[in-house]
């Protein structure tokens, strides 16, 4: 069995693949050139946004630097407080009137002195002071500790400088000395930068910048930057909401974050005082780990861009040191991106691609389902009118106009074909002409089978065709021959032929007919009976009457195609067809109308009335041959009803 579906399928999947096989590729090359293009600019934005965060974190810590290097050159820091204590202050204030990000500057000596100078102008600070309202600046004064004399007391200034109050302090607790700044510039003799760590004073995590005085290496000053100033130069937020940067020192602890819900967890951690190691566990940031891994990587410390998996997700990292005029060395900035933020708009673009797409390739298959219709509909009335023609059924219409010459042409060929077949079926049993046309079939080959024949003739027709003009003839035979054939084809025969005014009516064949002896005999008294009506009205029309002759055998005969290669013609030869004929001549001889062999008497007797004839010599044949008279139907059971 071939495959095959409808036409409107065939027309809607071709218009979808073309429709998917075009749209798909272009789709997914906008894709992959968009999601190219939103990760280089990612990238880019990356190391722009790593540039400015490490120029901003250099910034943040060079000011104060560059404050503390001219502070290591002036000689009045070296002498030991109270000397020259009015002029130090000065220049502290004056420091972090110009370098707003430091929160204190101080100046530690050998002998514990010690003189610091606070920025109060956060709410926090004035708080862990306890400084009266209005204070600007708090300052912090430790001197001659090794006397009975310990000058030791905050004072507590307004903007202009001017005093507000004075507190003394328990200095015991504190000693410069022992604070990593000063221990780191004293045992190195150089600038360095220390952090994060807490504050003695402020108790806040914070980052240092100290130095050495030049004329005294032993006399340090430092410059304190608060944690949470650095972590405002860290927002990622401008490359995607998800993006976090931070910052690790040398020894990869998270010194400040972007977030800020990070950032006080961190202040948060050092100010619980768990110290370095809490940090440094990267619990605070799960990406801190990979990282940390990276940083150790000469690839990805240079700048290069490094892509990691963590929890299931891709992500993208920048990392740059930060390392400036010899301080924080072994610091760097980076900046974390998830991959999937980078491409989402590529994404959605993707999304309202296919989105497109799909309503296009919907609409394809919308029209195409419409053209097929179009087209399909000519072409069911075309496939209809072919059917019908192979049912040899010709009452239908044409099929009707359509916009495709094509199927134009095709209707026109099966219109002739139409006519053409109606002709021949005119002329060759219908059931043989479906036969004929259906290339597949190849029962009107000759081969012998049993058959029931009948043969009728007209009493002296001669005599009719003599006294009447021919037309008359015509339409008294054609009215005759209409009659039998209509009653042959109800009771399932064929009429193979018109012999004249004879007519040879064949059952079993080409159409199987078990019944075809009963069938036979039925349509035999049929014909009679209707002879006979259609003899009345000739009489009381004027018209003669067509006293009609029928010869009924049932036998052997060779059934199908018979004749030239050019021309043939479907019929019945053997002896049974001979006999049939000679029985229906036989009526003339014995003044009856329907006669039977005995083939048909043994076969149907309990169905019919027969009256015996007896034993023939027939024309043709060396021995007798047995006939009767086919007289009516047998009288049945009333439930079974009548037979024909």
């Amino acid at each position: 069995m071939h495959w095959s579906k409808p036409l409107r399928l065939h027309l809607s999947v071709l218009v979808a693949t073309l429709l998917l096989c075009i749209s798909i590729p272009l789709i997914w090359m906008a894709f992959s050139q968009g999601r190219e293009a939103a990760v280089l600019a990612g990238e880019k934005q990356m190391r722009q946004m790593s540039l400015h965060l490490v120029e901003g974190y250099k910034n943040t810590l060079h000011g104060g630097y560059e404050a503390v290097a001219v502070a290591s050159t002036l000689p009045q820091l070296t002498s030991r407080p109270p000397q020259d204590l009015e002029e130090k202050r000065a220049f502290f204030l004056e420091v972090l009137r110009n370098v707003p990000n430091a929160t204190s500057i101080y100046a530690g000596y050998p002998d514990g002195s010690y003189l610091q100078v606070i920025n109060a102008a956060n709410p926090h600070v004035r708080a862990a002071l306890s400084a009266p309202d209005g204070t600007a600046f708090a300052t912090r004064t430790i001197a001659q500790r090794e006397t009975a004399d310990v000058i030791s007391t905050m004072t507590f200034l307004d903007a202009k400088a001017d005093p507000l109050g004075e507190r003394k302090f328990e200095y015991a607790t504190f000693d410069p000395r022992q604070r990593p700044w000063y221990r780191s510039v004293a045992g190195h003799g150089e600038p360095i930068s220390v952090g994060p760590y807490v504050t003695g004073t402020l108790k806040v995590p914070t980052l240092t910048v100290a130095v050495p005085m030049k004329d005294d290496n032993q006399v340090v000053v430092g410059i304190n930057i608060h944690l949470e100033t650095v972590s405002r130069l860290l927002d990622a937020q401008q490359i995607s909401p998800r993006a976090r940067s931070y910052i690790l020192d040398e020894r990869d602890r998270l010194v400040a974050h972007s977030d800020p819900a990070m950032m006080g967890r961190i202040l948060g951690t050092w100010l619980g005082r768990r110290g370095a190691d809490a940090v440094a566990d990267n619990s605070l940031d799960q990406s801190v780990g990979t990282v940390v891994r990276l940083r150790h990587d000469s690839t990805h410390a240079s700048g290069e861009i490094a892509r990691f998996d963590l929890d299931g997700e891709t992500y993208l990292a920048q990392i740059a040191p930060v390392t400036f005029s010899g301080l924080l060395k072994g610091s760097s900035a980076a900046i974390v991106v998830p991959l999937q933020d980078l491409v989402s708009q590529a994404n959605r673009q993707l999304m309202r691609n296919l989105t497109i797409a799909g309503a296009f390739v919907i609409a394809g298959l919308g029209v195409s389902f419409l053209l097929s219709r179009l087209i399909s509909r000519s072409l069911y009335h075309l496939a209809g009118e072919a059917r019908r023609i192979g049912d040899l059924d010709f009452a239908g219409k044409t099929a009707s106009h359509s916009w495709i010459s094509e199927i134009n042409t095709l209707a026109g060929a099966l219109a002739a074909s139409r006519h053409a077949i109606a002709q021949f079926a005119l002329y060759v049993p219908r059931e043989v002409v479906r036969r004929i046309v259906d290339p597949a079939n190849t029962s009107t080959k000759a081969a012998r089978q049993d058959v029931t024949v009948l043969f009728t003739d007209i009493r002296d027709f001669t005599t009719i065709s003599e006294q009447h003009p021919p037309e008359d003839v015509v339409d008294i035979l054609s009215a005759y021959f209409e009659l039998l054939n209509q009653i042959a084809e109800r009771h399932g025969g064929t009429v193979v032929q018109y012999l004249g005014d004879s007519v040879f009516v064949m059952w079993n064949a080409p159409i199987p007919d078990a019944d075809h002896v009963e069938h036979g005999c039925c349509c035999a008294l049929a014909m009679k009976a209707a002879v006979d009506g259609l003899n009345e009205k000739n009489r009381s029309n004027g018209r003669p009457e067509l006293v009609t002759r029928f010869g009924l055998h049932s036998g052997q005969a060779v059934v199908g195609s018979f004749g030239a290669i050019a021309r043939q013609q479907y019929t019945a030869m053997g002896d049974t067809i001979n006999v049939a004929s000679r029985l229906e001549g036989l009526n003339k001889e014995f003044g009856t109308a329907i006669l039977t062999s005995a083939a048909i008497h043994h076969r149907v007797q309990d169905l019919f009335v027969f009256r015996l004839i007896g034993p023939v010599k027939v024309k043709g044949r060396a021995g007798t041959v047995e006939i009767w008279e086919l007289l009516r139907e047998a009288v049945r059971d009333k439930q079974e009803g009548p037979q024909c």
